[in-house]
């Protein structure tokens, strides 16, 4: 049985991992910034000892805060799943310093801010693993996606340095990044709901075959067979190799994609 901590636990996809730990036999920390959301999702599991906590990983206090209670109330942690995120959109050139700075916050501070409270704890322990929610749009940027895809790549490289770093101290690390399934993660988006971006991105979610469920499970599986990078749509695993192999060819085609999915989003 794993003590996991989750941020961005009250729904979407920190409540599909809280579930399927939960049903495991784990001990969840359900976390996020809507108190009533993360009580919503402890109650909603098998009774076992999970905690509701109330934190916003886009501040330090609150993440000290955070971790201050975990300690008081189960002496450590044995996973941290650094979840929590918002969606947003926009073309770098316009995309207001505000939601760049929202974006960096929470997408990638949120994370570092979870990595610097409760690594140094499995690093003590000498054993434990991190799994942190970044996108593939960290991996192969696409137009529209500015400020979130820089957000998540640097979650990846932060990821990178991270797993070297921890690897002498028997502690694992994995990057998950997936591409869009259903969830309801533009509940938090962070722009016009009516744009062309959104209304993609929705008919995209839709149209996936996979859930928050899947997700999930498949993250928990494959980190705790000692997989780094993390890729649960099996488009995406294939996509990513071209990427790196042929570049300017996934280029030309990323352009041809996300044309294609603009008409039939309109």
């Amino acid at each position: 049985m794993q003590r996991v901590l989750i941020t961005g636990a009250g729904s979407g996809l920190g409540r599909a991992f809280a579930e399927f730990l939960a049903a495991r036999g784990d001990r969840v920390a359900c976390v996020d910034i809507h108190a009533a959301r993360a009580d919503e999702t402890q109650k909603m599991l098998p009774e076992n000892g999970h905690l509701a906590l109330q934190a916003d990983v886009g501040s330090d206090a609150s993440i000290a805060e955070l971790r201050a209670q975990v300690l008081a109330a189960w002496n450590g942690i044995d996973m941290l799943i650094n979840n929590a995120g918002i969606a947003c959109g926009g073309e770098i050139a316009h995309s207001s310093a505000a939601d760049w700075q929202r974006s960096i916050n929470i997408n990638l501070l949120g994370v570092v801010r979870g990595v610097r409270e409760f690594v140094p704890l499995l690093e003590a322990q000498k054993r434990g693993h991190v799994i942190n929610v970044a996108s593939f749009a960290g991996l192969a940027g696409a137009p529209g996606l500015g400020a979130y895809g820089v957000a998540k790549a640097a979650v990846v490289a932060l990821s990178e340095s991270l797993r070297a770093e921890l690897r002498p101290k028997g502690v694992g690390v994995s990057v998950l990044c997936p591409s869009f399934f259903k969830t309801n993660l533009m509940q938090s988006y962070d722009g016009d709901p009516k744009s062309m971006l959104a209304t993609m991105a929705r008919h995209l979610m839709e149209k996936s075959d996979i859930n928050a469920a899947d997700v999930a499970r498949f993250a928990i599986e494959q980190s705790e067979r000692g997989v780094f990078m993390l890729l649960p749509h099996k488009e995406t695993r294939w996509r990513w190799r071209l990427k790196r192999w042929f570049p300017e060819y996934y280029f030309r085609e990323i352009l041809k994609y996300v044309q294609k999915q603009r008409q039939r989003a309109t």
